[in-house]
């Protein structure tokens, strides 16, 4: 796990909040994430999937903290975010930026 994976801003047509099981306060998260997403007018789908359903298509996966080497090993050819905050996390908020400023995304495990 100590390849870095990194995706340019335009490259990324998907991120995936993921979760363990699929409900509760990550689906409050992802909506947010969604929202965020939106009002940055990026053109990137936003979905919600429990880790184990991460998409092959998936480039950018955010993930509790706890289950970034599940994201990992699910998705290596994604960049994971983990975060610890299901709302309000500036992991999350930070990752929306630098998508906005065109900033390469990089793994941070």
């Amino acid at each position: 796990m100590t390849d870095k994976v990194t995706k340019q801003a335009d490259e990324v047509k998907l991120i995936v909040f993921a979760c363990e099981a699929g409900m509760g306060s990550s689906l409050m998260g992802a909506n947010q994430l969604k929202k965020m997403v939106k009002k940055a007018k990026l053109d990137i789908k936003v979905i919600h999937a429990p880790v184990q359903q991460i998409p092959d298509s998936a480039d950018i996966v955010v993930t509790h903290q706890g289950m970034a080497k599940s994201a990992f090993n699910k998705a290596p050819h994604a960049a994971i975010v983990p975060f610890m905050l299901f709302i309000n996390d500036p992991a999350v908020k930070g990752l929306v930026a630098k998508l906005q400023d065109g900033q390469p995304i990089v793994s941070e495990l």
